[in-house]
């Protein structure tokens, strides 16, 4: 549970108003609809937003419910994410900007929920790993990739946890509800970063890797990526970071040489093998130089049944952040917090991001002094 407490200081107020406002955009409300699902006049909204009117515990926790926002977002000060966003107003707002703001919301609560482990003294998070030399384009990035392979002892085979290397590296990442794709910051030293469950598994890799490659290659706005390079060019280096990461070119190169397998078939064997998405895949292909253009834009309309895909790896389970929502260490120390009775049954489930329920957990006889 967040503890209310009173804030006396205007600014704190206005604040607040600001993340109600960009809440209410979010979820596509209006001020009449927010207020007639609080039972509010709507001039009590515009009192709230403004930072005229101060909220009580109680209004907190409703807008919290009518919002679906966490309510400690509304008392942390939010941290500087690494992939910025524009402005969330409500005659600019898109469905884009709002799940944006949505998936900065789920990383502005993983980092809190992060802090109070921390907090606890059951966790403790490694520091960042940050690539040492400059990365302007996507071979750079590639560089880069294959230093992170070879620091963390990888070679060439597949990424057993991609959730376990980024903790290794220092940044906690968790699958969350939220639709959209991922977001990342770095706060105070602590890296943290989000992906959403609502893409195939391929894809939440590849989300994974990329928002990873933000904090080993450097933050998106850094000089190393060209002060006049666009946004568009800057992701695309970091999706170059990624691709090589969960699969590298020299693997590619390796399995086309290996036998006489037709090109699809040898790039199944790797999506599967590597869990990457098709597209990925076959993008690093045409990197390898095994495939051209015309053959890749052939390939990228005959995507792979689920069955091929697991007879490729011999229909082993492939869970990585799929059933796994917390990184390990986060887990053990929820778990230790719960047997310490410092925090509750329920605190306990909402931590793990519904990767536990509460009938998996021990009964409790006691409550004691919990949070």
């Amino acid at each position: 549970m967040c503890e209310y407490r009173t804030m006396k200081d205007a600014g704190e107020w206005a604040d607040v108003g600001d993340r109600v406002r960009e809440c209410r955009i979010a979820a596509d409300m209006s001020q009449e609809q927010l207020a007639s699902a609080l039972r509010l006049d709507r001039t009590m909204i515009v009192k709230i937003e403004s930072g005229v009117r101060r909220v009580d515990a109680l209004e907190l926790a409703k807008l919290s419910a009518v919002l679906n926002v966490p309510l400690a977002y509304f008392l942390s000060p939010p941290a500087k994410v690494m992939s910025r966003r524009s402005e969330v107003a409500d005659d600019t707002a898109t469905d884009a900007t709002r799940q944006s703001f949505r998936l900065e919301v789920a990383l502005s609560t993983w980092l809190s929920d992060v802090r109070q482990l921390m907090e606890l003294g059951e966790l403790s998070c490694r520091p960042p790993v940050r690539y040492p030399d400059p990365v302007e384009d996507a071979e750079t990035a590639r560089v880069a990739a294959r230093w992170v392979r070879k620091a963390r002892r990888l070679r060439l085979g597949p990424i057993s946890s991609l959730m376990s290397l980024c903790e290794r590296l220092g940044q906690l990442v968790a699958v969350v509800e939220t639709p959209g794709e991922g977001a990342s910051m770095i706060d105070d030293g602590l890296a943290v970063a989000v992906v959403s469950y609502h893409s195939d598994p391929g894809r939440r890799r590849a989300t994974a890797a990329h928002e990873l490659g933000h904090m080993v290659i450097g933050d998106e706005y850094s000089a190393d990526l060209g002060l006049h390079a666009s946004r568009s060019e800057r992701e695309a280096v970091i999706d170059a970071f990624a691709a090589e990461l969960l699969l590298p070119t020299d693997a590619v190169t390796q399995r086309f040489a290996a036998g006489n397998a037709s090109e699809r078939e040898n790039l199944v064997v790797l999506a599967a093998e590597y869990r990457t998405s098709w597209s990925l895949a076959v993008r690093q292909a045409m990197v390898a130089g095994v495939i051209g253009k015309e053959s890749a834009t052939s390939m990228r309309k005959r995507n792979p049944t689920y069955a091929e895909l697991m007879e490729a790896v011999g229909w082993a389970p492939q869970p990585d952040l799929e059933s796994v929502r917390v990184p390990p260490s986060f887990a053990h120390a929820v778990m230790n917090s719960l047997s310490g009775r410092r925090i509750t049954t329920a605190r306990a489930v909402e931590l793990m991001r519904k990767q536990i329920k509460e009938s998996d957990l021990p009964p409790r006889d006691d409550p004691g002094d919990e949070l």
